[in-house]
Protein backbone atom coordinates (compact mmCIF):
# COMPACT_ATOMS: atom_id res chain seq x y z
CA UNK A 1 0.00 0.00 0.00
CA UNK A 2 1.19 3.35 -0.93
CA UNK A 3 0.44 6.69 0.51
CA UNK A 4 1.13 10.10 -0.54
CA UNK A 5 0.77 13.18 2.50
CA UNK A 6 0.05 16.65 1.34
CA UNK A 7 2.14 18.85 2.55
CA UNK A 8 1.44 22.80 2.80
CA UNK A 9 5.15 24.85 0.99
CA UNK A 10 5.14 27.61 3.35
CA UNK A 11 8.65 28.59 2.36
CA UNK A 12 10.27 28.45 5.53
CA UNK A 13 14.07 29.69 5.54
CA UNK A 14 14.36 31.21 8.78
CA UNK A 15 16.26 29.58 10.90
CA UNK A 16 20.53 29.85 11.56
CA UNK A 17 22.08 28.96 14.35
CA UNK A 18 24.40 31.01 16.39
CA UNK A 19 25.92 28.93 19.45
CA UNK A 20 25.08 25.90 21.86
CA UNK A 21 25.95 24.93 24.95
CA UNK A 22 25.37 23.36 28.19
CA UNK A 23 26.33 23.67 31.72
CA UNK A 24 25.92 21.92 34.72
CA UNK A 25 25.46 25.40 37.57
CA UNK A 26 27.47 25.79 40.91
CA UNK A 27 24.86 27.31 43.32
CA UNK A 28 23.17 30.58 42.91
CA UNK A 29 25.46 31.10 39.90
CA UNK A 30 23.60 33.97 37.88
CA UNK A 31 23.91 35.51 34.05
CA UNK A 32 22.64 39.36 33.76
CA UNK A 33 20.44 41.49 33.47
CA UNK A 34 21.39 41.68 29.32
CA UNK A 35 20.22 42.07 26.24
CA UNK A 36 21.54 39.68 23.01
CA UNK A 37 20.43 40.48 19.56
CA UNK A 38 19.25 36.90 18.68
CA UNK A 39 17.01 33.99 20.33
CA UNK A 40 18.04 31.99 23.27
CA UNK A 41 16.94 28.95 24.53
CA UNK A 42 17.87 27.31 27.24
CA UNK A 43 16.22 23.67 28.52
CA UNK A 44 16.77 22.61 32.19
CA UNK A 45 17.86 19.38 32.23
CA UNK A 46 17.73 19.20 36.40
CA UNK A 47 17.73 21.55 39.16
CA UNK A 48 15.60 24.55 39.21
CA UNK A 49 15.95 28.23 39.51
CA UNK A 50 14.53 31.34 38.33
CA UNK A 51 14.17 33.76 35.47
CA UNK A 52 13.35 37.37 35.68
CA UNK A 53 11.61 39.04 32.01
CA UNK A 54 9.44 41.76 31.89
CA UNK A 55 9.47 42.83 35.37
CA UNK A 56 8.34 39.16 36.20
CA UNK A 57 10.10 36.16 38.14
CA UNK A 58 9.58 32.61 36.94
CA UNK A 59 10.59 29.54 39.09
CA UNK A 60 11.82 27.21 36.25
CA UNK A 61 12.56 23.87 36.90
CA UNK A 62 13.40 20.50 35.19
CA UNK A 63 11.62 20.03 31.76
CA UNK A 64 11.31 23.64 31.10
CA UNK A 65 12.34 25.77 28.32
CA UNK A 66 12.80 29.37 29.37
CA UNK A 67 12.66 31.85 25.99
CA UNK A 68 15.43 34.93 26.05
CA UNK A 69 13.70 37.07 22.62
CA UNK A 70 15.74 39.56 20.82
CA UNK A 71 16.74 42.67 22.45
CA UNK A 72 14.18 41.68 25.82
CA UNK A 73 16.38 42.48 28.87
CA UNK A 74 16.48 39.39 31.20
CA UNK A 75 18.35 37.87 34.06
CA UNK A 76 18.52 34.21 35.22
CA UNK A 77 19.79 32.34 38.87
CA UNK A 78 20.49 28.90 39.69
CA UNK A 79 18.81 27.62 42.88
CA UNK A 80 21.41 27.99 45.88
CA UNK A 81 20.16 24.41 47.36
CA UNK A 82 19.31 22.25 43.92
CA UNK A 83 21.08 24.33 41.36
CA UNK A 84 19.95 23.27 37.83
CA UNK A 85 21.53 22.16 34.85
CA UNK A 86 20.86 23.60 31.25
CA UNK A 87 21.10 22.90 27.42
CA UNK A 88 21.11 26.10 25.77
CA UNK A 89 20.73 26.90 21.56
CA UNK A 90 21.18 30.35 20.04
CA UNK A 91 19.66 31.33 16.43
CA UNK A 92 18.83 33.98 15.19
CA UNK A 93 15.59 34.02 12.92
CA UNK A 94 13.47 37.42 11.71
CA UNK A 95 9.73 36.22 11.70
CA UNK A 96 9.28 32.84 12.33
CA UNK A 97 10.60 32.47 15.98
CA UNK A 98 8.34 35.59 17.39
CA UNK A 99 5.31 33.46 16.45
CA UNK A 100 6.17 30.06 17.48
CA UNK A 101 8.17 30.81 20.87
CA UNK A 102 5.31 33.26 22.13
CA UNK A 103 5.94 32.26 25.76
CA UNK A 104 8.24 32.93 28.42
CA UNK A 105 8.47 29.45 30.02
CA UNK A 106 7.33 26.37 28.03
CA UNK A 107 6.89 23.00 28.66
CA UNK A 108 7.10 20.89 25.60
CA UNK A 109 6.90 17.16 25.43
CA UNK A 110 9.76 15.77 23.89
CA UNK A 111 11.99 18.54 24.25
CA UNK A 112 14.16 16.48 25.94
CA UNK A 113 15.47 14.79 23.80
CA UNK A 114 15.73 16.80 21.25
CA UNK A 115 18.00 19.13 23.07
CA UNK A 116 19.95 16.38 24.39
CA UNK A 117 20.80 15.27 20.86
CA UNK A 118 21.91 18.19 20.25
CA UNK A 119 25.13 17.83 22.58
CA UNK A 120 26.43 15.67 19.69
CA UNK A 121 27.19 18.66 17.53
CA UNK A 122 30.27 18.79 19.35
CA UNK A 123 31.78 15.82 17.32
CA UNK A 124 30.93 17.45 14.17
CA UNK A 125 32.85 20.10 12.33
CA UNK A 126 31.09 20.76 9.11
CA UNK A 127 27.71 19.72 9.39
CA UNK A 128 27.64 21.24 12.84
CA UNK A 129 25.41 24.17 11.83
CA UNK A 130 22.61 22.15 9.53
CA UNK A 131 22.28 19.31 12.14
CA UNK A 132 21.29 22.28 14.85
CA UNK A 133 19.11 23.86 12.40
CA UNK A 134 17.39 20.29 11.98
CA UNK A 135 17.10 19.82 15.48
CA UNK A 136 15.52 23.86 16.22
CA UNK A 137 13.16 22.70 12.94
CA UNK A 138 12.54 19.71 15.17
CA UNK A 139 11.60 21.18 18.03
CA UNK A 140 9.26 23.91 16.27
CA UNK A 141 7.45 21.25 14.82
CA UNK A 142 6.62 19.59 18.20
CA UNK A 143 5.13 23.21 19.59
CA UNK A 144 3.16 23.83 15.67
CA UNK A 145 1.58 20.30 16.50
CA UNK A 146 0.79 20.93 19.76
CA UNK A 147 -1.80 23.95 19.03
CA UNK A 148 -4.81 24.38 17.08
CA UNK A 149 -5.58 25.85 13.94
CA UNK A 150 -6.06 29.57 15.20
CA UNK A 151 -2.38 30.41 14.69
CA UNK A 152 -2.67 29.96 10.88
CA UNK A 153 -4.94 33.04 10.81
CA UNK A 154 -1.75 35.10 12.03
CA UNK A 155 0.72 33.25 9.92
CA UNK A 156 -1.64 34.45 7.27
CA UNK A 157 -1.66 37.98 8.88
CA UNK A 158 2.38 38.15 9.10
CA UNK A 159 2.94 37.43 5.82
CA UNK A 160 0.79 39.59 4.30
CA UNK A 161 2.27 42.46 6.35
CA UNK A 162 5.43 41.72 5.60
CA UNK A 163 5.10 41.17 1.96
CA UNK A 164 2.41 44.96 1.88
CA UNK A 165 3.52 47.18 4.80
CA UNK A 166 5.05 49.45 2.00
CA UNK A 167 1.71 49.75 0.46
CA UNK A 168 -0.24 51.13 2.92
CA UNK A 169 -2.19 48.64 4.25
CA UNK A 170 -3.89 48.94 8.11
CA UNK A 171 -5.09 46.38 10.41
CA UNK A 172 -8.72 46.69 8.93
CA UNK A 173 -7.44 45.43 5.93
CA UNK A 174 -5.29 43.02 6.69
CA UNK A 175 -8.43 41.52 9.25
CA UNK A 176 -10.66 42.15 6.22
CA UNK A 177 -8.44 40.03 3.82
CA UNK A 178 -8.57 37.17 6.56
CA UNK A 179 -12.22 37.43 6.86
CA UNK A 180 -12.05 38.32 10.51
CA UNK A 181 -13.28 40.93 12.31
CA UNK A 182 -10.99 43.56 13.04
CA UNK A 183 -11.55 43.42 17.07
CA UNK A 184 -11.38 39.66 17.09
CA UNK A 185 -8.76 39.55 14.80
CA UNK A 186 -6.79 41.77 17.48
CA UNK A 187 -7.41 39.94 20.23
CA UNK A 188 -5.88 36.72 18.02
CA UNK A 189 -2.90 38.49 16.79
CA UNK A 190 -1.92 40.24 20.91
CA UNK A 191 -2.73 36.93 22.31
CA UNK A 192 0.30 35.51 19.70
CA UNK A 193 2.31 37.92 19.90
CA UNK A 194 2.14 39.73 22.73
CA UNK A 195 1.69 43.25 20.99
CA UNK A 196 -1.05 44.88 19.02
CA UNK A 197 -1.10 44.56 14.98
CA UNK A 198 -1.18 48.07 14.64
CA UNK A 199 2.08 48.45 16.77
CA UNK A 200 4.00 45.47 15.20
CA UNK A 201 2.93 47.08 11.62
CA UNK A 202 3.78 50.32 12.90
CA UNK A 203 7.69 49.31 14.40
CA UNK A 204 8.31 46.80 11.23
CA UNK A 205 7.79 49.85 9.42
CA UNK A 206 9.62 52.17 11.42
CA UNK A 207 12.74 49.37 11.24
CA UNK A 208 12.35 49.18 7.72
CA UNK A 209 12.47 53.15 7.24
CA UNK A 210 15.93 53.11 9.43
CA UNK A 211 17.69 50.74 7.69
CA UNK A 212 16.94 52.36 4.29
CA UNK A 213 18.62 55.55 5.95
CA UNK A 214 21.38 54.05 7.61
CA UNK A 215 21.89 51.21 5.26
CA UNK A 216 20.95 52.47 2.07
CA UNK A 217 21.71 56.44 2.58
CA UNK A 218 17.68 57.25 1.67
CA UNK A 219 16.45 60.28 2.68
CA UNK A 220 14.18 60.67 5.52
CA UNK A 221 10.95 61.30 2.83
CA UNK A 222 12.16 58.60 0.71
CA UNK A 223 12.42 56.10 3.36
CA UNK A 224 8.69 57.22 4.89
CA UNK A 225 7.45 56.88 1.16
CA UNK A 226 8.95 53.26 0.75
CA UNK A 227 7.59 52.05 3.95
CA UNK A 228 3.84 53.29 3.62
CA UNK A 229 3.89 56.41 5.31
CA UNK A 230 2.52 59.43 3.44
CA UNK A 231 2.37 61.94 5.85
CA UNK A 232 6.02 62.94 6.88
CA UNK A 233 5.00 64.37 10.28
CA UNK A 234 3.30 61.34 11.25
CA UNK A 235 6.70 59.36 10.20
CA UNK A 236 9.05 61.37 12.07
CA UNK A 237 6.10 60.91 15.28
CA UNK A 238 6.32 57.37 15.51
CA UNK A 239 9.93 57.29 14.43
CA UNK A 240 11.67 59.53 17.38
CA UNK A 241 8.21 57.69 19.72
CA UNK A 242 10.45 54.04 18.62
CA UNK A 243 14.07 55.81 18.71
CA UNK A 244 14.10 58.35 20.59
CA UNK A 245 15.34 60.55 17.58
CA UNK A 246 13.95 62.49 14.85
CA UNK A 247 15.42 60.54 11.53
CA UNK A 248 17.43 63.08 10.55
CA UNK A 249 19.41 62.73 14.14
CA UNK A 250 19.14 58.89 13.82
CA UNK A 251 21.22 58.79 11.04
CA UNK A 252 23.83 61.70 12.21
CA UNK A 253 24.24 59.06 15.12
CA UNK A 254 24.54 56.09 12.94
CA UNK A 255 27.51 58.08 10.65
CA UNK A 256 29.03 59.52 13.53
CA UNK A 257 29.34 55.99 15.34
CA UNK A 258 30.74 54.65 11.98
CA UNK A 259 33.63 57.37 11.84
Amino acid sequence: MSVTEIVINKNYCDVSPMEFGYEACLPSHYFGPVVRGYWLLHYVVSGKGIFKRDGKVYNVGAGQIFVISPYAETYYQADENDPWEYIWIGFDSETLAGTVFTEHVMTVAGAGKIFRDMKRCSEMDNGRSPFLCAKIWELISLILDGTDNLPDHIDKALNYIHTDYANGITVTSVAERLNLDRTYFSVLFKKRLGISPIKYLSDLRIEKAAELIVKHGMSATTAALSVGYFDYCHFSRAFKKKYGKSPKEYSKCYNNDRK
